[in-house]
């Protein structure tokens, strides 16, 4: 039976999340990367979605979007956000809080030229989360960027990445007899604060 404890855990949340993360890719796991974003808006109202993570340093959680997208103003608007990573196949769920932040233009470029050159132009064809009258807005887009950039596609002002910087992680591993592991780091001054919670 699976099992988590306090010294297994150890002193840092994000060595032990790279631990599990490494685990995950190990087990073949589809999508091991993917999380759910939760932020809120300027009213409040909570909003959830799927994205993948795309890098963790020491600093926290990185991945990238649509600043204009309804999670880029959500964002803007409200700083606190949540992430939360499901391994159904270890039984195992990580949770983040903390405060986000955008990382640097230079580091948002670079990751922008990696990837395929489709998905540099969506970026620019997509007004994303804003209403369109139909999927011929989307492919004339598409195509008008096509021709003006062809090989050479900058990334748009209003596209780049974000930081989760961590303030608490929880540690969730599943047993058989619901009788679950969870540990909980909060980020202190200079270290992180560890506790066992109650499943």
């Amino acid at each position: 039976m699976a099992a988590l404890d306090e010294a297994m855990a150890g002193d840092d949340p994000l060595q032990l999340f790279n631990t599990w993360f490494a685990e995950a890719e190990t087990a073949a796991i589809d999508e091991v990367n993917a999380m759910v974003l939760a932020t809120s808006d300027a009213e409040g109202k909570a909003h959830a979605r799927i994205v993948l993570l795309k890098g963790l340093d020491t600093n926290g959680f990185v991945f990238f979007t649509n600043y204009s997208s309804a999670k880029g103003q959500e964002i803007a608007a409200n700083h606190n956000a949540a992430l939360v990573f499901f391994w159904k196949e270890l039984e195992r769920q990580v949770r983040i809080e903390g405060q986000i932040e955008k990382i640097s233009a230079t580091d948002s470029d670079a990751y922008f030229q990696s990837r395929p050159a489709d998905s540099r132009l969506g970026a620019w064809a997509s007004e994303q989360s804003k209403p369109i009258a139909d999927r011929q807005v989307l492919d004339d887009n598409y195509n008008n960027y096509k021709q003006k950039f062809g090989e050479n596609i900058p990334r748009p002002e209003h596209w780049g990445g974000y930081r989760l910087v961590p303030e608490t992680v929880e540690f969730w591993q599943g047993r058989s007899n619901r009788m679950h592991d969870r540990i909980r780091f909060r980020r202190q001054a200079t270290s992180w604060a560890k506790e066992r919670l109650a499943p």
